[in-house]
């Protein structure tokens, strides 16, 4: 393995290229006609030019990913996250090109995609799971009602393909049910071409924690602790943090243990992410997801036990990483991370395109680390995320990472369109935060006092 192409965009890729380089590694970008002239195009030791703007034309277009690593002359390639990262089909077509696929193998990537089928899994391999239905698909409801009053109300209707909080409607009663559930399938057949949902038991109150993995592709595995990422809007993620405040040590270790009997079960090889819910009142836990991919909030734990999680996916694609016993993973200090998106709060968080005419972050901050694909001068399209940076801050206590972070973002230059920095900060700076009462609805039931603030 000499050349790795980045089957992604922006500070993901940006982030894949520091670690190629560190290794010796050489690099390619591939990018859209939208970024052309992006910081990870202008990194990478080559470019290729893979097709119009909207992803389905570009980043999510097989074809022109895999022609571009044949003209390159890449030998492997890392999909980063999002777009083509969770898609087997995808996986499988880079190895039979002849390619390296940084990344668990495909027919892992397959079983943990299928969120259903994930969740047989896990409950096989002794991880509580949320009380849940059969699959529904399109056009086929029969036995839906009876389904909805077993698992319970309020319930989430989720597709089964889905992930990253996409493709998940809460419902609170029956009459509201049916629509529901065909709205969300016609939803996840545009989004994920397979229309097929599921019915999952809410918790009200809950926790939002995962716990990163790494395994060795033999049935060994190791955890590199947990990240609360209870703070999301639009059950997407906001603010992450390690370790998870007021998390009790034996539920800790309860959580990180079931983890590592899901990877040892289905033999994975690399990083992953297994994902919990927790009932923020009883502590009991219960499987949620496993992403099969390097997580927007690895950095966290960069931080607190300080590897290198891309390093490490390399090495282990190499074949030259050595197994790790895990008293030699050990956590060190508090991180948390903000994402800073170019977004409208008061909007309902709607996104803000537009051009940045000054976007810059305090320089040399001793234990903060910021990760951009953005400069001053740079357009953010409606093409694709708005994430503008993720800012992420150590810290020997919660209160140190949390008060360096605030600072750090309250630095940031930024001028030409709206962001979410001053509610982040709001976020950050709130007595109840500061407590560590954080839960999943924390930001709907104080959207008020944190935007007005």
């Amino acid at each position: 393995m000499q050349k790795v192409l980045v089957a992604n965009r922006g500070e993901i890729a940006l982030r894949v290229f520091r670690s190629c380089k560190e290794l010796g590694l050489s690099t390619v970008a591939i990018y859209s006609e939208a970024d052309a002239g992006s910081l990870h195009v202008e990194a990478a030791d080559e470019a290729h030019l893979i097709g119009p703007a909207p992803a389905r034309e570009s980043y999510l277009k097989v074809d022109a990913v895999l022609n571009a690593a044949a003209r390159s002359g890449a030998d492997a390639i890392h999909p980063g996250y999002g777009f083509l990262s969770e898609n087997a089909a995808f996986a499988e077509q880079v190895i039979a090109a002849g390619l390296t696929w940084i990344g668990p193998a495909p027919e892992v990537i397959r079983s943990m995609g299928d969120k259903q089928r994930a969740r047989e899994i896990a409950d096989q391999a002794g991880v509580p799971i949320v009380p849940g239905s059969q699959r529904f698909q399109p056009e086929a409801l029969d036995g839906l009602s009876e389904a909805a009053q077993a698992v319970g109300y309020p319930l989430l209707v989720k597709a089964a393909a889905g992930g990253g909080g996409i493709g998940m409607r809460r419902v609170d009663s029956e009459d509201k049910l049916a629509e529901t559930v065909t709205a969300t399938q016609s939803m996840a057949a545009k989004a994920f071409g397979d229309g097929s949902v599921f019915l999952e038991r809410f918790v009200p109150k809950a926790r939002h924690v995962e716990i990163q993995v790494f395994g060795f592709g033999d049935g060994t595995a190791v955890h590199l602790f947990e990240r609360d990422c209870s703070l999301q809007r639009r059950f997407q993620k906001v603010i992450e943090e390690s370790p998870a405040p007021g998390l009790p040590d034996a539920v800790r270790q309860e959580m990180a243990e079931a983890a590592l009997r899901l990877v040892r079960a289905v033999r994975y090889g690399g990083a992953g992410t297994v994902e919990f819910i927790v009932d923020a009142e009883t502590f009991a836990f219960y499987f949620l997801e496993m992403n099969t991919r390097i997580q927007v909030e690895h950095p966290v734990t960069e931080m607190v036990t300080g590897r290198d999680l891309v390093a490490m996916q390399l090495t282990f694609a190499r074949g030259s990483l050595k197994g790790l016993d895990q008293s030699e993973v050990t956590c060190q200090g508090h991180v948390i991370e903000a994402r800073l998106y170019a977004e409208n709060p008061a909007k309902m968080f709607m996104p803000s395109p537009g051009t940045l005419e000054a976007f810059a972050g305090p320089s040399d901050v001793p234990y903060v680390r910021i990760d951009s694909g953005y400069r001053g001068g740079d357009t953010v399209t409606p093409y694709y995320d708005p994430m503008l940076a993720k800012v992420i801050a150590w810290g020997a206590d919660r209160t140190e990472a949390r008060r360096r972070l605030i600072d750090t973002l309250s630095a940031f230059r930024i001028e030409g369109l709206r962001t979410n920095r001053d509610f982040l900060v709001a976020c950050l700076g709130d007595d109840q935060f500061a407590r560590g009462d954080v839960h999943t609805s924390f930001i709907d039931s104080r959207r008020a006092q944190l935007i007005a603030a």
